[in-house]
């Protein structure tokens, strides 16, 4: 295998948090002023190293949700201390806007992060949330989620985030396929013909992309990510929002392309009218953001392929058929953008 390469996703031969035993992950906890009660649950998490944690109350739970916290370890070399502060910087914003998202909770001195003495790992905690998430929106979901969304953009731009990725063809598209050309994942087969559909995809849509307006959105705003609870919809996961173009959580909520998929995102994309500008030129950019997304989600899997947990999940990464799914894929994508010009 091709020796990797560190960058803005972190190193491939990371230590995937081995040093996270039990004793370092609820003493982190203790950061917070709180005592774990020594009950702890790790939880789905592919990226970072997430647990839920039974803490001591000095008075008795008001709901199964008070006597839990959830810690979150990042994984070492994707993001510096200044990235993940931003991220909370847009959480803190969004909930001081009373918008229903998961903000981090503070330590003793005001701050949202904290960092294992011995390892370096980088720490936070959030309260506990439930919902449920969705199987299929609805029209009157898909019009929540769109004032939803209008306000999160509203307060995204408020304020910049200058260490976070910017999400243009740059940082998402021609670094990420200069990558996969020299990882030794892809099938020799069809790389050439790869690169040629990508530059092509890239060429096309740079100029939009230098067009368009930045600010701090989502930007892994998919419905998996949305939780539903007795007060509606409420986003998590910010781990991946960036400076980029408010199209990429209007596609990613509703990712199709055929007249039903176009006329469920126009449900929403009204809705998000009422509250926010929309700026319909910028939705151009749908096509192009989803061949990023196409060859981004490639690059993070080669870079995180010796984890044991990746290996699992992804056992055809690598493969012919794989490479030829993908390349299928692009091909489509650079069929239409030649409709969007």
């Amino acid at each position: 295998m091709s020796k990797p390469k560190r960058g803005h996703f972190g190193d491939a031969r990371t230590k995937f948090f081995y040093d996270l035993t039990p004793d370092r992950i609820l003493s982190a906890v203790e950061a917070w002023g709180l005592t774990p009660t020594g009950r702890c649950l790790q939880l789905a998490s592919m990226e970072n190293r997430v647990y839920q944690i039974e803490v001591e109350l000095d008075e008795p739970a008001k709901s199964a949700n008070d006597a839990h916290r959830v810690v979150k370890f990042y994984r070492p070399g994707r993001w510096s201390a200044e990235q993940i502060r931003e991220e909370h910087r847009f959480l803190l914003d969004l909930e001081e806007a009373e918008i229903p998202v998961v903000a981090p909770l503070l330590t003793a001195d005001g701050d949202t992060l904290v960092t294992l003495p011995e390892s370096g790992i980088f720490a936070a905690l959030f309260p506990r949330r439930g919902g449920r998430a969705p199987d299929e929106f609805q029209d009157e979901d898909l019009q929540r989620l769109g004032r939803l969304l209008a306000r999160l953009h509203a307060v995204g731009a408020t304020r910049p985030a200058k260490a976070r990725l910017r999400l243009d063809v740059e940082s998402y598209g021609a670094a990420d396929l200069a990558y996969l050309l020299e990882c030794e994942q892809m099938a020799e087969s069809v790389r050439e013909a790869y690169r040629q559909v990508v530059e092509a995809i890239l060429a096309t849509s740079r100029p939009w992309f230098a067009a368009t307006s930045y600010q701090r959105i989502h930007g892994d705003c998919h419905r998996g990510n949305v939780l539903w609870g007795s007060v509606g919809p409420m986003l998590v996961d910010f781990d991946d929002m960036v400076m980029g173009p408010p199209a990429q959580d209007f596609w990613l909520l509703v990712p199709g392309r055929d007249a039903e998929a176009l006329q469920r995102r126009e449900v929403l994309l009204e809705a998000y009218a009422e509250m926010n500008t929309l700026d319909r030129g910028g939705l151009r950019l749908v096509e192009p953001l989803r061949a990023l997304r196409v060859v981004h989600f490639s690059a993070w899997i080669a870079r995180r392929y010796e984890d044991p947990a990746f290996l699992r999940v992804f056992p055809d990464f690598g493969t012919e058929r794989y490479w030829y799914d993908e390349l299928a894929t692009l091909r489509e994508i650079h069929a239409e953008l030649g409709e969007v010009s």
